[in-house]
């Protein structure tokens, strides 16, 4: 037996979500069983256990896009991003789960399981956009770059590596209050989110070479008009919407990218190429500052603030305290 956060959808669609006493037999089919130590609670997760829909395409599931922990038949020490977990493959908040074999990475020997965990997806999505400007040839000598949503998961973990990294990093968040953690994770620039989400101009004034956008929309329309010649921006997110009211004018103007940045389905070469990548260049002091650990019981508190905008860098969720 084992104890899991499992969501349930009734007749009427009412969804309920209660941590279960489950037997090892209920696990989903997969070539790995693995004792699970931590997961984390993503935006992704906060929709799942708050509104079901369109996160969750199975019922019933254990929710949880990633997890770390012990593979049973071969001791080594696993994460697992993406893949389908907590949407239709049961997930990370649980103290057991099974999946394909190919889906699991290996740690590097220098990152412990909840360093891991605080990373999770949205640091492994942030490397990932990371990755993505060096690939557009933006170096820390090319000019600042912007982070949006600079205070949540993605936002926080992609401040601290691209400062470690060298470059000029301007924050923006939408909570004034949160200034003084971005400065400490090494923004030199707080950008109020109210500067990006007026009436979007086909192209102003350029002042970053390159940017990662975790919040989509308007932001993102408005970000794309403010790059510079030659720059990128990695899009991850779509919190500000699924919409971009932008013109074509950044980019043919300007030739400027915008590089989608997918952590769901990644090759298993660039994962572990990432997560080398994180191991090397994320400070683990500047990691731990921005980590609150709460239990499976916490979890669905978590969840409403989490899409309430009220948290802040990495939630991990201990599945055995």
């Amino acid at each position: 037996m084992f104890r899991a956060l499992l969501l349930e959808k009734a007749d009427d669609d009412t969804i309920s979500a209660t941590v279960k006493e489950l037997d090892e037999s209920s696990l989903p089919d997969g070539d790995a069983t693995v004792d699970v130590e931590y997961s984390t609670v993503n935006y992704k997760d906060g929709l799942a256990i708050v509104n079901g829909a369109p996160v969750v395409r199975s019922w019933p599931m254990v929710p949880g896009i990633d997890f770390v922990g012990v593979r049973q038949d071969t001791g080594a020490r696993v994460v697992l991003n993406g893949w389908g977990v907590g949407e239709s493959h049961w997930g990370g908040f649980a103290q057991k789960a099974r999946v394909p074999s190919e889906w699991l990475v290996e740690l590097p020997e220098s990152i412990s399981n909840l360093r891991a965990a605080a990373i999770g997806t949205a640091g492994f999505t942030a490397m990932l956009c990371v990755l993505a400007l060096e690939q557009h040839d933006i170096t820390p000598g090319s000019g600042p770059v912007l982070v949006t949503g600079a205070a949540g998961g993605v936002g926080s973990v992609a401040v601290a590596v691209l400062a470690k990294l060298g470059y000029e990093v301007h924050a923006s968040t939408g909570r004034p209050e949160e200034s003084d953690y971005l400065r400490s994770l090494g923004a030199s620039e707080i950008v109020a989110r109210d500067e990006l989400t007026g009436a979007v101009r086909p192209l102003a004034k350029g002042r970053w070479i390159g940017a990662v956008d975790a919040v989509g929309g308007v932001t993102l329309a408005n970000v794309l008009s403010m790059i510079k010649d030659s720059g990128c921006v990695a899009a991850c997110g779509n919190a500000g919407g699924m919409d971009l009211p932008a013109s074509v004018a950044p980019f043919i103007l300007r030739g400027v990218t915008l590089a989608g940045v997918n952590s769901v389905t990644v090759p298993h070469d660039r994962r572990v190429i990432a997560w080398q990548r994180l191991a090397r260049d994320l400070d683990v002091v500047k990691l731990d500052e921005m980590t609150t650990v709460v239990g499976l019981d916490d979890v669905v508190r978590v969840a409403h603030e989490i899409l309430a905008g009220r948290v802040r860098g990495r939630v991990v969720v201990d599945v055995n305290a």
